[in-house]
């Protein structure tokens, strides 16, 4: 599933829960340091048959990938290793087809910066688990927002995407890995999301319907397991419409992370994000809204000062440009 996309977690659930409920996810099964013994066969298996193929290799001073990247790869394939192998074949020759770590290296800063407007936003805060906390409020994109989303080319839009999927797999979530967590040492290698529907038309939607799919095609193949909880809020009265449109997108897997909040999102979103980093608008302390850069917390700032522009990684604890 996208970072850039919308979800339901059944039929069932395609409508508000109830006050009261609560989110705890699992973020520790299938994950590095948590392992059960078959899963840690199938990930020896998967990785002796990408080093194999050429596609992988542990050697010198860093390895071509890292073990939390390789086992989001295996976690959508359900730790079998030749369904995990293909895929992560097939991304690969996609990656060197479209060039991503060259089109990220040079993609220009002051249009990186422009194309976050359009896409979820890091919240500069991270859920109890340590997750970073990513927003994305849809009526942003009315009016002129989406005549001038629409007046970018496909293909160069389809870039921007990559960009900022790059930018969330190689600074956030290691930066995120990186500052005290609950599951530590375990790395940090998926996101929570809030997806805003508050004053957003059908038609909308409707005419979103086609870039949000691109999107979640994009994603599902090339940077899979990197959405943990998506919570739906504002959800109008014809989500279960739109909710009939993008359910063929989606496995079982995935809507099952979706929680659909409703106008009241704050008692049950504060089970997952403590107040003081859940923005206000969403039942929280935190002065931030979609247009505003990311609030780093106390812990970021240490590390890193501030919110870094453009394309950037974190490796060994330093930002640097990659």
């Amino acid at each position: 599933m996208s970072l850039f996309s919308l979800g339901g977690s059944s039929d069932a659930q395609a409508q508000p829960l109830t006050n009261g409920a609560t989110i705890d996810p699992d973020v520790t099964s299938g994950h590095l340091h948590h392992l059960a013994p078959d899963q840690q066969a199938a990930f020896a298996a998967f990785k002796d048959s990408a080093a194999q193929a050429r596609l992988y290799s542990p050697d010198g001073p860093r390895p071509t990938h890292d073990d939390p990247t390789l086992l989001r790869f295996l976690r959508a394939r359900r730790f079998d290793p030749q369904k995990a192998m293909k895929q992560f074949a097939d991304s690969e020759a996609w990656r060197k087809k479209h060039t991503v770590d060259a089109l990220y290296a040079t993609f220009p800063p002051d249009e990186f910066e422009s194309a976050r407007r359009f896409y979820p936003r890091w919240t500069g805060r991270r859920d109890k688990n340590g997750l970073p906390v990513y927003v994305y409020r849809l009526a942003s994109l009315a009016g002129p927002l989406q005549k001038e989303l629409n007046a970018v080319p496909p293909e160069r839009r389809y870039q921007r995407i990559v960009a900022l999927y790059e930018a969330m797999t190689r600074f956030v979530l290691p930066l995120c890995t990186q500052l005290p967590h609950r599951t530590a040492p375990t790395p940090v290698s998926s996101v929570t999301s809030i997806i805003d529907l508050a004053q957003v038309s059908l038609p909308a939607l409707w005419a979103l319907r086609a870039h949000l799919q691109e999107a979640s095609a994009l994603a599902t193949a090339n940077y899979p397991e990197t959405l943990g909880t998506i919570a739906v809020v504002n959800s109008p009265a014809f989500f279960p419409t739109v909710w009939g449109w993008i359910k063929p997108w989606f496995d079982e897997g995935t809507r099952r992370k979706v929680h659909v909040l409703g106008k009241d999102p704050g008692p049950t979103l504060r089970t997952l994000i403590d107040p003081a980093d859940l923005p206000k608008a969403y039942g929280g302390e935190l002065e931030w809204t979609f247009e505003d850069e990311p609030a780093l917390d106390d812990a970021a700032k240490g590390v890193i000062g501030e919110m870094p522009k453009g394309p950037v990684v974190f490796e060994d604890g330093q930002t640097r440009v990659p």
